[in-house]
Parts: C-alpha cells; structure tokens; sequence
C-alpha cells in the first residue's frame, strides 16, 4: 500500500480505517485486472470452446482459496462464495473473449 495509509493494527480512527480500505480496494481491482488478463491468455490459447469450462479446475481454485482463507484466520466460507462468483464471473468473460478472437480470426 502507498506510505501514507496504515496497517490495520496501526489505525487511529475511522478515517483511516477508510482509507485503508479504500487503497485495498484499487488493488484488488487492479489485481482483478491482472486476473481476468489471464481469462485473455486462456481464451486465446485454448482451441476449442468447450474447453473454457472446466469443473475440476474450478473445485480446486475454489477449494485453494478457501484453505488459504481458512490459514490466514479469515472466514473461509465467505471466501469460498466470493471466489465462486469470482470464479464464474471469469468463465463468462473467457467465453466472452474466446468467441471475440476466434470470431476475430474467422474474419
């Protein structure tokens, strides 16, 4: 995080509290940026449309996360919901762009 928001043990009041939350908050999107960049790489790598869904992959990315949750004291279950929207939200958007640039050679 930038040097000028604190660490949550180091948070005085709610404005910082805030603004801790709030610069977490562009991070993870620019993460979630990164991330669906990979959904790009798959789309174009991947030959076949059927390919994008994948339920095995998905269980374990899932279950990954909630263990790493589970290991860092946060509530794994929340988790667990959060990265199967996550994890659907990324589905779509690959086949969204895997019909985008297949269309796109096609032309």
């Amino acid at each position: 995080m930038d040097d000028t928001v604190k660490l949550p043990e180091d948070c005085e009041d709610m404005r910082d509290v805030r603004a801790g939350v709030d610069a977490l908050d562009r991070r993870l999107v620019d993460l979630l940026a990164l991330r669906f960049g990979y959904m790009r790489a798959a789309a174009r790598i991947k030959p076949e449309r059927s390919h994008v869904r994948d339920e095995e992959r998905k269980a374990a990315v899932i279950a990954a996360a909630t263990h790493h949750a589970a290991q860092n004291g946060i509530p794994a279950e929340a988790i667990g919901q959060i990265w199967e929207h996550l994890v659907e939200a990324s589905i779509a958007y690959e086949m969204i762009e895997w019909d985008r640039l297949k269309n796109d050679d096609r032309a």
